[in-house]
């Protein structure tokens, strides 16, 4: 099960996130997303654990509790949405480049 966490901390690392949710049970990947520029962490990540009893366990147990003086959010992950760009030129249903219709 794929779990979100969210409100974390700026000093949180991959180790440290893989480090709270490990007591829960196996732990098969922890990420915490950075921005593709700075590098900086965007305050959240993502955690995959094997088990999906440890993981509601985990979720139950860890969510709305402070780690590194931040109250984090834990709940499972959501599939990730179509990004819809409304009435953008780069559209290929518009016929093409800044092409407009008259």
């Amino acid at each position: 099960m794929k779990i979100y966490v969210s409100n974390l901390s700026f000093n949180v690392q991959d180790e440290e996130l893989l480090n709270l949710f490990t007591p829960f049970g196996a732990v098969a990947s922890a990420k915490v997303i950075t921005d593709r520029e700075t590098g900086r962490s965007r305050g959240f990540g993502f955690v995959e654990m094997e088990d999906d009893n440890a993981a509601q366990e985990a979720m139950q147990q860890l969510d709305k509790t402070s780690v590194d003086n931040r109250s984090i959010g834990v709940s499972e992950a959501r599939p990730k949405s179509d990004r819809s760009f409304g009435n953008s030129p780069f559209k290929s249903d518009n016929g093409g480049y800044n092409k407009r219709k008259w």
